[in-house]
């Protein structure tokens, strides 16, 4: 059998945004592959049933079930904008609903089935659309860009709610802040939704939970008091569950829910962080299965899904080496995507949640490259210097007998973690492991799945903490006569990206590096990232000009591939400019490569032929320049 291959990348479907029918007899999701003829990333709404072969309905993103059932809301482009369309099940083709002047955000429906709410982005133009795009821009705050956005230019995002009978939308919330997803409230008077409002938020990390009347909206009311960082807040069943931070800014997202005494967290016995899911963070929003609260939080660099009950501890429904990547529940049934150590993806289905027994999971798609041969990751642990233990995976052909060429892959974050189970993004992993590399993954100090001190280990201390987290276990598999110590390479994204740059200039034992979406000067990110001062105060905050690979530059021999879109706004492309022209002025072998239009996440979710070419180049780099690795 045949090992993955680069083309693959067009053949991967993966699944994601999984939502049950009411009656718990069908899931209808989102499924997303690459298009090489309009090199596009193509989403469609499928649904998938048991016993019966899944089905597309339309094309299309983020389906919800009317109440009844009966329909499917969902976005689909038109002249460009995403509009929420109405697609009858018993028959019919897709109707729009909405004609939001930007585009309109995931469809929520009105607990009766008769209105829609949806957030939406409003510009300053006439009618709410765009300003003359010539027009100067004029700002007097920091959160006047977004990576993936781009300059805002006075665009804010807003709550509207549609009545499906008489087709007219009203728009609920005004005013300089941007309004997170609605939560219908149960009686459907009210919708809640996370902001951040205060005037001084793009210098202090807030937000809080709202209230607002969904009929003709107004004034809207707090919820939460400034101590509790809100990042979502849901209506579930009868009570508002918030996800958020208190008492800090870095650390772990808790649950909190809100009862006669107020605001009290969620007792989940679990020393982890809650997933609520976003681009390169699998997990899901919490729902409640009966009176039960169930919720995404990371363990060991993996996404799993946990239940609470009656204050128990938190326990832990899908066994095996997953990924979960968003869920659902209805009548006493919950379906889920998963990553495994053989899919990207798949849709599932697990019901008898009656806790005398374990869950019944049914597999209702599969989407893995069945055939094709993929490398499985072993976990291993190691132990840094000062005692520290780290986890890692290693992805070889095993059967190899002599040491071979290793590369060392360095996530982002820095709070984002490996995991074991099959990544189609990095998908140069399983191509460098069949041509006889070993790729190493580590979760240094700063990843999640580990508890909140170890997650909260390398603030102002990028470069000190964590970089003997990631050389010991190299030298592990050198000693082990895994590794080749004339034969090692790193690469790596964003956090990963600066860690390669800060590896190559202070270490000299990489015989190439490959930072992505680098970081080489963090003074001058503080001033140009959308994030760059809440990062520098809260996130490395220490000596930005001794903790900056560009003070160490000269250090640097290893041939480098620098890896960076033109768009990127989170870690700006200068960052990659200052690295490129040091390596060049002391004549270190050195290319730039430019993604034009890309973001930072271009990774993720860019065009299909930007991906493969960023695949692509790292396996032609690391061949070139990292001798003796077969041809």
């Amino acid at each position: 059998m045949p090992h993955l291959a680069l083309d693959d990348l067009y053949r991967l479907a993966v699944p994601s945004d999984p939502q049950l029918r009411p009656d718990g007899g069908a899931v209808a999701y989102t499924l997303t592959t690459a298009v090489r003829d309009s090199d596009e990333n193509r989403t469609e709404i499928w649904l998938a049933a048991p016993g019966a072969e899944p089905r597309r309905l339309a094309a299309g993103s983020a389906a919800r079930w009317s109440p009844d059932g009966r329909a499917l809301a969902f976005l689909r482009p038109v002249d460009g904008r995403p509009q929420i369309h109405l697609l009858p099940m018993d028959g019919g083709e897709p109707e729009p609903v909405t004609s939001a002047k930007l585009g309109a955000g995931a469809p929520v429906w009105s607990p009766d089935g008769s209105r829609i709410a949806f957030a939406a982005p409003v510009g300053t133009g006439e009618d709410g659309g765009m300003p003359d795009p010539n027009a100067p821009v004029v700002t007097g705050r920091l959160d006047h860009k977004a990576d993936g956005a781009g300059l805002l230019r006075g665009l804010t995002r807003h709550l509207f709610v549609t009545d499906l009978a008489g087709g007219e939308t009203v728009q609920v919330t005004q005013g300089d802040f941007h309004a997170g997803e609605p939560s219908w409230s149960p009686d459907g008077l009210r919708l809640a939704f996370a902001a951040a409002m205060d005037a001084d938020r793009d210098l202090e990390a807030g937000g809080s939970a709202y209230a607002v009347e969904a009929a003709e909206g107004g004034v809207p009311e707090r919820l939460t008091d400034p101590g509790l960082i809100c990042g979502g807040v849901w209506w579930l069943g009868g009570r508002l569950v918030a996800a958020g931070l208190k008492g800090t800014v870095v650390g772990h997202v808790r649950l909190f829910a809100l009862g006669p005494g107020g605001w009290t967290e969620v007792e989940t016995a679990l020393d982890r962080n809650v997933m609520i899911g976003a681009p390169g963070y699998p997990g899901g929003l919490p729902a409640l299965l009966g009176e039960d609260l169930l919720f995404c939080a990371r363990d060991g660099g993996s996404t799993h899904l946990y239940r609470v009950s009656d204050g128990a501890p938190g326990e832990r429904l899908v066994p095996g080496e997953v990924n979960i990547s968003g869920f659902s529940t209805a009548a006493g049934a919950v379906a889920y995507v998963a990553a495994t150590q053989h899919s990207a993806g798949d849709v599932y289905l697990m019901s008898d949640m009656s806790g005398a027994a374990a869950p019944d999971i049914s597999r209702l798609t599969d989407y893995g490259l069945d055939d094709v041969e993929l490398f499985t990751a072993r976990r291993r642990t190691f132990t840094a210097p000062d005692g520290t233990q780290v986890e890692g995976f290693v992805l070889r052909d095993e059967t190899a007998q002599t040491p071979g060429p290793l590369l060392l892959d360095v996530h982002g974050g820095p709070h984002n973690a490996w995991s074991p189970v099959f990544d189609g993004v990095h998908l140069y992993h399983q191509l460098l492991a069949a041509r006889g590399w070993t790729v190493l993954t580590v979760n240094p100090r700063a990843s999640d799945g580990y508890g909140e001190d170890f997650y909260t280990a390398s603030i102002g201390a990028w470069g000190v903490g964590d970089a003997q987290d990631l050389l010991t276990p190299v030298d592990a598999l050198v000693a082990d006569g895994v590794a080749d110590p004339d034969r090692l390479a790193v690469a790596g994204y964003s956090y990963g990206g600066y860690m390669s740059c800060w590896l190559s200039a202070t270490t000299g034992r990489f015989k190439a590096a490959i930072p992505g979406g680098c970081v080489s000067d963090l003074t001058s990110l503080s001033g140009t990232s959308d994030l760059g001062h809440l990062m520098k105060v809260h996130e490395y905050a220490g000596d930005l000009a001794a903790q900056s690979p560009i003070t160490h530059v000269a250090e640097v021999t290893a041939p480098t591939l620098i890896l960076h879109g033109q768009d990127d706004d989170r870690c700006p492309v200068g960052q990659a400019e200052q690295w490129f022209t040091a390596l060049r002025e002391r004549r270190v072998p050195v290319e730039l490569v430019r993604y034009p239009g890309a973001s930072h996440l271009f990774i993720l979710s860019g065009r299909p032929s930007h991906r493969y070419d960023y695949n692509e180049r790292i396996i032609e780099w690391l061949e070139q320049w990292v001798s003796g690795s077969p041809s």
